[in-house]
């Protein structure tokens, strides 16, 4: 397994992250605790989650999964920010929230701190002044290692960057945002302020929700229980004609040169200088090896351009 830098900090990070969405929804405790300890035993230490995922099982079931291992030697990122509720106090950026939303975290997980505590969306209610205020203090206190934020834009990552260091303030090091092949938005702007600020990325949604797979045939709905199925009419978009020619033309690139479109697809984001860990989701612990496999294939300059070619719109 390669270890990386998150960003510009001294820890370092399995370049397969483990996203631990699944839990509580397509997995129960005992699968999603085999999911765990494959990931750990093919030396994955970055471990992905958040308060909502699972109806908060994700964490709790994370947190049962890694007892009796080595705390020191795994890194729990979790975020915190989308609503836990109908009232208007259960969710958001605000310092109430936010220290009421972390000792709940804690609580589930079943840990005296967190590696990364990431805001999973932006907060256009709280300035960010007060956010950073918030999550620094946890820093001080030690319930956290490192900050992190999730769908962030270009503007908002320097909008924190430069409040945290205008104020002296524990600074953001990891973005978290929707990139894969079949979708490479966040390079006209995130990933530029990524490089620029030092901020690792940690993509989400690698496999395009398994049309990165080879899961999905073109004019099929999507199989009953799939993500894409799950996701209404937004699932049935990304079944699009233009989608599965992409998908089409990067399976033949990848069979010429004796790989599968799983590795093309891990290995084109490690490729990538800003990305620190890419998180993938497993359901079953051979899934987990395959992705772990999958981002060993070291795509050259000539790879590299001819992907472009294939994907770029």
């Amino acid at each position: 397994m390669e270890y990386r830098k998150l960003g510009t900090t001294g820890l370092k990070v399995s370049v397969a992250g483990l996203g631990c969405n699944n839990f509580g929804m397509r997995c129960d405790e005992a699968r999603s605790i085999d999911v765990v300890h494959a990931a750990l035993d093919a030396g994955i230490n970055f471990f992905d989650t958040a308060d909502v995922y699972g109806g908060s099982q994700s964490e709790i079931m994370l947190g049962r999964a890694i007892r009796g291992r080595d705390r020191s030697q795994i890194v729990i990122a979790t975020k915190f920010g989308n609503p836990m509720g109908q009232g208007v106090l259960q969710r958001g950026a605000s310092r109430q929230y936010i220290h009421a939303a972390v000792e709940a975290s804690l609580s589930r997980l079943n840990t005296d701190y967190i590696d990364l505590y990431q805001q999973h969306v932006p907060d256009a209610d709280t300035p960010v002044e007060e956010t950073l205020r918030a999550l620094d203090d946890l820093v001080r206190a030690g319930k956290v290692r490192y900050l992190g934020n999730s769908n962030f834009n270009g503007w908002q990552l320097a909008d924190a960057d430069w409040t945290a260091r205008h104020h002296g303030l524990t600074r953001f090091v990891t973005a978290q945002n929707h990139y894969n092949l079949l979708d490479r938005r966040i390079e006209r702007d995130v990933l530029q302020a990524c490089a620029r600020f030092g901020v690792a990325m940690l993509p989400y949604f690698p496999l395009a929700s398994g049309l990165l797979t080879g899961k999905y045939r073109r004019g099929e709905a999507a199989p009953q229980a799939s993500r894409l199925a799950n996701f209404g009419e937004r699932g049935k978009r990304a079944l699009s004609d233009e989608n599965f020619d992409m998908v089409e033309a990067l399976t033949a690139f990848a069979a010429e040169r004796g790989r599968s479109l799983l590795e093309l697809a891990m290995s084109w984001l490690a490729a990538r200088v800003e990305v620190a860990s890419v998180i993938a989701g497993a359901t079953h612990p051979e899934q987990v090896q395959a992705n772990v496999a999958a981002v060993g294939w070291r795509l050259d300059a000539g790879d590299l351009a001819e992907v472009d070619r294939l994907t770029l719109r």
